[in-house]
């Protein structure tokens, strides 16, 4: 099924379960059904009453039976006001401030709209004229559409969970019971997604974290992991290729304040459009504070402190800093969305001159990055260009930018589309997707033109000619949030990490303590064993178990952690001078002598 007919087809299924919903629990008071990823969700306001899995089946089956009722979607258009009473006769207060929202402003979209006006009655000229709804069976509902002819052509589905979401989006608002499924074409196309959704679950990697004791979280800094010793090892592992790589590349480390004065902030525009994001205290005098939610100032600040010339361009100033952002408690998914993170980050100043070059050099970075992974093949750019309006700077400036983009593009190999008019308001855009093994595309990194910024704080460098010009801005992260890519090839991966990133890269399982003599050699051995790529200075991760326990249980161990080489030694290895390797692969037999060289080698 083409993805058009098929979204259509998600969106009416959101439609019949609501109309199952209203069957069931008569008052229901409903609020928006849109289509997601893979299916839908509805939220929905029962009062005291709460939606459980227990109660999936009792709605499947209503939904079932309006499918093969065949209810028509019956489409109509309805003047505003005839509409607004609509909801109020019947009892739907958010159907009612999503219309008063057309009316007032013409849309219903949260983020084009100031908070304090969000449903608020208009009392003068409309909008819009009308609006559309459509009716299924007893169930009539604001919608633009489009939807199916008839409720027999909805596809199968399944409805998989239940979750609580604050109405709009917003922590001060009613809370609802928000009522996912997913759908598909065929059955055989559900089942396949619900194997994927199962193993999803055995890697997910908040799961994994702990299990592997890598990190977790607790109830006492929501959204800021704890970083257990293998977990920290493993992270720091990634700055160090990172600050290995870019010193070769030309970049120049520097690191700024945790805090900084709002002023830093209303400079760059980040107080008049993140303030509610970011972490704020006041101190004396009524001086207001922010924990520092990005790095871009803080770069600046940095080419601020000296003059520039054109023989400094490009000018490349990385950081890794500490970053902190106020998400709402909803949106907080272990390392994949935290308040606290690292990046990835760097602010590259350069000539209009240079940006193709940059762009390119960027390129080959994001192939290096994702290439010790193993997982360049699974990467998709997405160049995204100038938006239709409240764009800054010249047409012609973002013409010239975007063509020398889409050529860097075109060259470079990777998979890559174009996201036409969904560029930043300061400049066109590469956003770095990956594809991982459970068929599920995350946004890593990002490549950013910015021909505002500099602007904003006065930049300028001084050029052959002796005139002063105003740089243009790169913003970059190549992996992006380090937890949030952590967490994205933990369940890649399901734990089993390349062996140069495992947290535990050898355990020692020991049979009996008759070989103790015989485990300090290897001991010795993996103790001086440096893996030189692609880190350099790489010192081996290795542990020990000589508990008295039975050989199955300490493999089982040594398997839920994940961990990639396992030396077993018994009398019969000691006495042959042999190690008996367990791997993913299978087992074999090498000489103590190969040790070193068969590690290397991996």
């Amino acid at each position: 099924m083409e993805k058009d007919k098929l979204s259509i087809m998600r969106h009416s299924l959101a439609h019949i379960m609501a109309a199952a919903i209203q069957r069931i629990w008569p008052e229901t008071k409903f609020g928006v059904g849109p289509v997601v990823e893979n299916g839908f969700y509805y939220d929905v306001d029962l009062g005291d009453v709460k939606i459980s899995e227990a109660n999936f089946a009792k709605i499947e089956k209503s939904m079932r039976e309006i499918i093969e009722y065949g209810d028509a979607f019956e489409q109509s258009e309805v003047p505003i006001d005839e509409a607004i009473q609509w909801a109020r006769d019947n009892n739907q207060p958010y159907k009612e401030e999503l219309l008063n929202d057309l009316k007032r402003s013409g849309t219903t979209s949260a983020k084009d709209l100031s908070i304090d006006e969000l449903g608020v009655v208009s009392e003068g000229n409309s909008a819009v004229d009308s609006v559309t709804f459509f009716k299924n069976g007893s169930f009539t509902d604001l919608c633009r559409g489009p939807h199916l002819d008839n409720t027999k052509q909805a596809g199968v589905f399944k409805l998989i969970r239940v979750a609580g979401a604050y109405w709009r989006g917003n922590e001060k608002n009613a809370q609802m019971q928000r009522l996912y499924g997913v759908a598909f074409e065929t059955q055989e196309d559900l089942d396949q997604y619900l194997v994927r959704v199962e193993l999803a679950k055995q890697n997910d990697h908040k799961k994994l974290g702990r299990e592997m004791e890598m990190f977790f979280f607790d109830q006492t800094a929501p959204g800021m992991a704890y970083w257990l010793p293998k977990g920290l090892a493993m992270k720091n592992l990634l700055v160090q290729y990172w600050r290995q790589y870019h010193k070769v590349a030309g970049y120049h480390e520097f690191a700024s304040p945790l805090m900084s004065k709002k002023e830093l902030y209303e400079v760059s525009g980040h107080w008049e459009h993140y303030k509610d994001d970011m972490f704020t205290a006041e101190r004396e005098g009524g001086e207001i504070w922010a924990l520092k939610p990005m790095s871009c100032p803080n770069a600046i600040k940095v080419w601020q402190f000296k003059q520039r010339s054109y023989k400094d361009l490009p000018l490349r100033l990385s950081d890794v800093d500490t970053l902190h952002r106020d998400e709402i408690t909803g949106a907080l998914n272990g390392l994949l969305r935290a308040r606290e993170f690292n990046q990835d980050d760097s602010h590259n100043f350069v000539t209009e001159d240079q940006i193709k070059d940059e762009i390119a050099a960027i390129i080959q970075i994001v192939r290096d990055f994702y290439d010790v992974f193993g997982i360049s093949g699974s990467v998709k750019l997405y160049l995204s260009t100038r938006p239709a309006e409240g764009y800054l700077g010249e047409i012609s400036t973002w013409d010239k930018a975007e063509a020398e983009l889409k050529e860097v593009l075109e060259g470079s190999g990777f998979d890559f589309g174009v996201k036409e008019g969904d560029g930043a308001f300061y400049g066109p855009k590469i956003d770095i997707h990956l594809n991982d093994a459970l068929g599920r595309e995350w946004q890593c990194g990002t490549i950013q033109l910015d021909f505002q910024l500099p602007g904003r704080f006065g930049l300028s460098y001084t050029d052959q000619d002796g005139a002063e010009r105003v740089p243009v801005l790169i913003h970059r992260v190549i992996y992006g949030s380090l937890e949030r890519f952590i967490a994205i090839i933990t369940e890649h991966f399901g734990g089993w990490y390349p062996f140069w990133f495992a947290p535990e890269q050898v355990r020692i399982l020991t049979i009996n303590d008759t070989v103790m003599d015989y485990v300090a050699e290897i001991e010795a051995i993996l103790g001086s064993t440096v893996i030189s790529q692609p880190v350099k200075y790489n010192e081996l991760r290795f542990s020990t178990d000589i508990r008295n326990e039975s050989l199955g249980k300490k493999i089982r161990e040594a398997s839920n952690c994940k961990v990639p080489v396992q030396l077993i030694i018994g009398q019969k290895d000691k006495d042959a001078r042999e190690i008996s390797v367990r791997t993913q692969s299978g087992e074999e037999k090498i000489s103590i002598n190969d040790l070193r060289s068969y590690i290397e080698g991996i």
